[in-house]
């Protein structure tokens, strides 16, 4: 077979992977994506960001009918879970989001190399699988996104302990589950099951959950998940489980040091955080070098140690997130075109879904005054807001930080319905440069929830309106 050619090669075809291709080809480059899996998108789409998002509306629609219509003077009859229907739904959203991806990849003449893709050098890749063959290009791109971090001690079956991917497939709703880590990942998966019926305790090794969130932010949201249902062990470590057929005992202890306990549960979902996929790339062999976390090293144009070769996403340093990885394969694509785009990663949101919401963007108040930088606080509660009253979802507030001196807005962070779109208006203005006087200055519907983002902007120049 001969030898064939692109311009671009990209291993890996998630969000980064499959949004640098689209683009590569856009601007003219003869574009090839090796992936392995049966379906386009990687994890997000398959595994990740996607099926959980089905998961989490479809169980909060169920949680709603069965707890909220009545107060809303909604009667309804018996309420029952269809576990299967559920699953089939989520599995055709991700089967929607595999063709669509896959309907882009054959209207912009992207070239599927189905297979394991591995470096050899010198522009070349190596496709073990169904296009078997080696390929050259001038650019080749790592896009490999991450995979599960594994717990020492403990095994993942899949079945009885889980990780986010067989805890997205259960067949049955377990009586009990324990969430190790108290992470995104952890909480969103727990809300699923636990909205389901299920009694689930999230037991952590920090002092507090969702770590990297502004601290009011993670106290708030644990105080609000109680009152769900959801229990908490914090400051703890699980260090043995064992599985049988009346379920896993987990053997735990203090992260200080202590007595060691023992809890059962009929499933855990092991959820500490994910860490680059990098295995059998071939990467050492070609020159390319990883950091001390297994991350590919790069500089700030993406490329790698090795000469024409470039990572972008999970496989990198920076937030594990799919639209992180998404606009970093644009940018990508378009310095390879020679523009000159940019990407402010300060500018980064971050959403948990849960409900209510967890969303945030820019700088945290620890971060701040580690880093000895003056600022200025707005907040304001939900239970203010006309809107949300009128939904009766009035957990949680907004707040907004800014620079004192520069009056930028440097940082937001929101607990509430819908904040995933609400901290949408907050990385605008940190994108721009704006104070939060821009945003008040700015007129804001009524009645609406974003009422609540001005009300936190004039309450960084201390004159909120209606409270």
């Amino acid at each position: 077979m001969s030898e064939q050619a692109f311009d671009v090669i990209i291993i890996g075809a998630g969000p980064g992977g499959y949004t640098m291709a689209i683009r590569c080809a856009q601007l003219g480059m003869n574009t090839a994506v090796v992936e392995k899996d049966a379906g386009l998108g990687g994890t997000c789409t398959n595994v990740g960001c996607i099926p959980s998002k089905a998961l989490l509306h479809s169980s909060e629609l169920y949680h709603t009918a069965a707890h909220g219509f009545t107060q809303h003077g909604i009667k309804v009859g018996k309420i029952d879970i269809d576990l299967p229907a559920m699953m089939a739904q989520k599995q055709s959203v991700v089967t929607a989001s595999n063709k669509g991806i896959e309907f882009l990849f054959k209207k912009n003449k992207i070239t599927w190399l189905k297979g394991t893709g591995k470096l050899l050098g010198g522009g070349k890749v190596d496709v073990a699988g169904e296009s078997k063959g080696t390929y050259a290009a001038k650019h080749i791109v790592i896009a490999t996104g991450s995979e599960v971090t594994p717990l020492k001690g403990i095994e993942i079956d899949e079945v009885q302990v889980v990780s986010s991917t067989g805890a997205l497939k259960l067949p049955s709703v377990p009586k009990s589950m324990v969430v190790i880590g108290g992470g995104v990942i952890g909480l969103e998966l727990g809300s699923v099951w636990l909205r389901l019926g299920a009694e689930v305790t999230v037991v952590e090794f920090l002092d507090r959950i969702l770590p990297t969130n502004d601290g009011e932010v993670s106290k708030q949201m644990q105080r609000i998940l109680a009152k769900q249902g959801m229990k908490f062990k914090l400051g703890t470590k699980v260090t043995a489980t064992k599985a049988d057929k009346k379920g896993v005992t987990l053997t735990m202890e203090p992260a200080a040091g202590g007595d060691k306990e023992e809890v059962t549960a009929d499933v855990v979902l092991v959820s500490i955080g994910r860490r680059p996929y990098t295995t059998g790339l071939g990467l050492e062999a070609a020159g390319v070098q990883l950091d001390e976390r297994g991350r590919v090293k790069t500089d700030g144009h993406f490329n790698t140690t090795a000469p024409g070769v470039y990572a972008i996403g999970d496989a990198i340093i920076g937030p594990m997130l799919a639209h992180k990885a998404d606009e970093e394969g644009m940018v990508l694509a378009e310095m390879l075109a020679g523009q000159k785009p940019h990407i402010n990663y300060d500018a980064i949101p971050g959403v948990v879904y849960t409900w209510p919401e967890v969303a945030s963007v820019g700088k945290t108040e620890e971060e701040l005054k580690a880093a000895g930088i003056a600022y200025k606080t707005g907040k304001f509660p939900f239970t203010a807001n006309a809107r949300a009253r009128a939904m009766t979802m009035t957990d949680g507030f907004v707040k907004i930080l800014e620079d004192e001196k520069t009056k930028k807005v440097i940082g937001a962070h929101i607990i509430g319905a819908d904040a995933g779109h609400l901290i949408q208006e907050l990385v605008m203005a940190i994108e721009f440069g704006a104070s939060a006087e821009d945003i008040y200055r700015t007129v804001h519907a009524h009645p609406a929830l974003t009422e609540a983002v001005k009300e936190a902007a004039l309450a960084v120049d201390g004159h909120t309106i209606t409270i």
